[in-house]
């Protein structure tokens, strides 16, 4: 019996207990693993992400930025009805051109080789003037005559013996018989002189016959209007105040500014343009555009002014937390840098040397 009981003492635990001990000595060695894991995460400081990122240098160099897109501009006269022809015959010779700027006394055309003149007046012509006639006519005939230097009576719209001398004079001035009679029809009256005017070329051309009341002289604005169809798109770069660059017929450069956009409820915009301070386009050369139809120009809408400096990559400014743009040199320091334009890629800054590098993300 006691050899039995000494036997018992050196045996080892149950197999059930041993595995029970292993296993929690596996759980908490993994607890121990884990968050010495999760302490690794929180407490290593992350890599910087400028380091971390590929990049490649560009040098800061000397260049010119801008933007500019190209399309037609349209020109366009808009005539206005004058006045109507009142001589009946044959047209003998057209002595303007279309578009052309004419004054008062000036000879629009000649029918049986009598000529038609211009002259300032608000009341169209519409008998003979001769001595003894009356009206706010005769008042316009006598402006008439003053301007060109044949009459210094009082326009009071009594045609005497002074007004009937001065009369004739102009008429040996134009080649007429000295009879001291204005014909309806010798006397184009229109409401505003000078002015640019061009003849109705389907009723006054040479050798077109003439009864008299045709509508013959269309007056014309200032200059054209200027426009440029563009999409929805498009007007979206072109705001108001955009510089538009046109080339003229003979090829010069006309600047001009757009001043509005309508939208056609097709989606298509019509881009009006006009002049520095709303001068004429044109400036004294708008007699080179055609009075009839629509002439197309070349033309130049500069999204972006061009601006000349210190060029760099756009992908190499960086902005910063307080609005600050920066660029990174190849020693890796920042410098405060001023974008002065950019346009394509490449913007023109303020803060850099020329012949500095400076750091773009690989790719760009």
């Amino acid at each position: 019996m006691k050899s039995n009981e000494s036997g018992k003492k050196g045996h080892s635990p149950p197999p059930a207990r041993w595995l029970l001990r292993a296993a929690w000595g596996l759980a908490i060695l993994a607890v121990g693993l884990a968050v010495g894991w999760a302490a690794t995460i929180v407490f290593t400081p992350p890599a910087d992400v400028l380091d971390s990122t590929k990049f490649t240098f560009a040098e800061v160099v000397g260049g010119e930025v801008g933007a500019s897109i190209s399309l037609n501009t349209v020109a366009e006269w808009s005539p206005i009805p004058a006045a109507s022809n009142l001589a009946s015959g044959t047209v003998t010779t057209v002595n303007i051109s279309a578009g052309q700027e004419v004054g008062a006394g000036t000879v629009l055309y000649t029918v049986n080789l009598r000529p038609i003149v211009i002259a300032l007046g608000a009341i169209p012509a519409f008998e003979s003037m001769a001595s003894g006639s009356s009206g706010a006519d005769v008042a316009q005939l006598q402006t008439l005559l003053t301007t060109l230097g044949y009459f210094s009576g009082p326009v009071d719209g009594n045609f005497g013996w002074e007004t009937s001398s001065a009369v004739k004079d102009w008429q040996e001035s134009l080649g007429l018989v000295r009879d001291g009679v204005v014909q309806p029809g010798d006397v184009v009256f229109v409401t505003s002189l000078p002015a640019r005017v061009a003849l109705d070329p389907d009723k006054i051309s040479r050798g077109n016959a003439l009864s008299g009341g045709e509508p013959a002289v269309n007056a014309l604005p200032v200059s054209p209007k200027f426009t440029i169809p563009v999409t929805a798109a498009q007007s979206a770069s072109m705001p108001i105040g955009t510089r538009v660059e046109i080339t003229s017929p003979d090829g010069d450069l006309w600047e001009s500014y757009v001043t509005e956009q309508k939208a056609d409820d097709k989606g298509n915009v019509t881009i009006a343009l006009d002049g520095k301070d709303s001068a004429p386009i044109c400036g004294e050369k708008c007699g080179s555009i055609p009075v009839s139809g629509q002439r197309f120009l070349h033309s130049q809408i500069v999204i972006v002014e061009s601006v000349n400096g210190l060029t760099v990559p756009s992908a190499a400014l960086l902005s910063k937390a307080d609005g600050s743009i920066v660029v990174i040199d190849d020693n890796g320091k920042e410098h405060v840098v001023t974008v002065k334009a950019s346009a394509k890629g490449i913007s023109v800054i303020e803060g850099m040397a020329s012949g500095a590098r400076v750091r773009v993300p690989a790719g760009q």
